[in-house]
């Protein structure tokens, strides 16, 4: 915008101020005297350059995009660590909070037992980022402790993730402008609930009991039954309850409209573990009772559950170069088809359910090297698209060749 304010523009345009019977030539009083003005105003100009590019989202560099950001109550996600499972043998041995252990170039210690599985413990890695997510591993221990035999790690309970990527902040903080969460609707729950630590997308449902608010009035069955019945029939504590649900119920007071069901998959788009699937239930509603200690608000009653997986097998017949066998290609079609299945995954949380078509699959398998064509595709034994409902996503089978 400022290019063009250079020192000796602005010192030309000083000078041209000037009577022409001065003499501004240089060397001379005025010309020496401009001239440092110039220069500081050009240096003003370059600053002024520097403002108008920071003050706006979309060309503010990182530091200063984190500030504007922060107006709108917008902060970048940071790099969290990864939680894993640890078996420990033999499994009566005590381990304490803090204890550390080496894996490779990583350091674990432990958080604490994982609940209802003996031996088994929660480490935490000290390594920010997705580099702790370890699925098996060794543990050595850093210090001694006495009884432990081995150690290994066994699975991912809360993925560590990255700190988020500068342009996919700024998005975020634009897309601020357009949303339209309030007070608990899906876009509030969706946002709150992606932000979490090792959750990469949710679907929330409304009334996930599946009871509809009018199946909740009396009939005039229960209406005879209920006016039957006393303190001395059913008992006092039981017979008080039941007359407040009885009356709630009548008044049309007893509805499922603050009942939510809150779909997770973790942040690597695999079933998330019963860990994590706790400590969101934990963020939302702690008391699974709609009381409002957690995030979602006064009346909501959250569940919160994780999606679950289907295994996908996919048979095919080839036709392959002179030469090539199917366990030749085998390997390379198994990591196309994963990387096709990942992409599905990754657009689980956006989609009304997942469709794994055929033509998608064998396109893909036709731009292997050696492969000239494909027939009989079967997905799951079935020669159709395989539906999944909303909540489920697809994992790798078996690949196996027909012929």
């Amino acid at each position: 915008m400022f290019e063009s304010y250079t020192d000796k523009f602005l010192l030309d345009r000083m000078l041209e101020k000037v009577d022409d019977k001065m003499d501004k030539r240089e060397g001379s009083i005025i010309y020496d005297a401009l001239a440092p003005a110039a220069l500081e105003l050009s240096n003003f100009y370059v600053a002024l350059e520097m403002v108008m590019k920071e003050v706006f989202g979309d060309s503010a560099s990182y530091y200063y995009l984190i500030k504007r950001a922060a107006e709108r109550g917008v902060y970048p996600q940071q790099a969290t660590n990864a939680v894993c499972k640890m078996s420990a043998t033999p499994s009566s041995v005590t381990l304490n909070a803090g204890d550390r252990f080496n894996l490779d170039d990583l350091n674990y210690s432990v958080i604490g037992p994982v609940a209802d599985e003996t031996g088994k413990w929660k480490i935490e890695c000290e390594s920010d980022g997705e580099c702790g997510n370890k699925e098996t591993g060794d543990l050595i221990p850093i210090e001694t402790i006495e009884g432990l035999e081995t150690a290994t790690i066994t699975g991912v309970l809360i993925p560590g993730e990255e700190e988020e990527e500068e342009e996919d902040f700024r998005e975020r903080y634009f897309n601020s402008f357009s949303s339209k969460s309030y007070g608990g609707n899906k876009l509030d729950y969706m946002e709150k609930v992606n932000s979490m630590q090792g959750v990469g997308g949710c679907k929330p449902i409304r009334a996930w009991n599946g009871y509809s608010p009018s199946s909740m009035i009396p009939d005039s069955a229960v209406t005879t039954w209920f006016d039957q019945q006393s303190s001395s029939t059913l008992g006092s504590g039981v017979y008080t309850w039941i007359s407040n649900v009885y009356n709630a119920a009548m008044n049309h007071l007893l509805t499922t409209g603050g009942t939510v069901k809150i779909i997770i998959i973790n942040s690597q788009f695999r079933k998330p573990s019963d860990t994590l699937i706790q400590s969101v239930q934990e963020e939302l509603d702690p008391g699974y009772d709609g009381e409002g200690d957690g995030v979602a608000p006064v009346g909501h009653v959250v569940n919160v559950v994780g999606v679950e997986e289907t295994t996908v097998n996919f048979t095919f017949t080839l036709t392959l170069d002179s030469g090539k066998t199917f366990d030749d290609v085998q390997s390379v079609i198994e990591t196309v088809i994963e990387s096709k299945l990942t992409e599905l995954r990754q657009q689980w949380s956006a989609s009304d359910g997942i469709i794994i078509r055929k033509s998608v699959i064998e396109s893909s398998i036709l731009s292997i090297d050696g492969v000239i064509d494909i027939t009989e595709t079967m997905i799951n034994g079935s020669a159709s698209n395989l539906a999944l409902d909303i909540e489920h996503i697809p994992v790798l089978g078996v690949v196996s060749s027909g012929t």
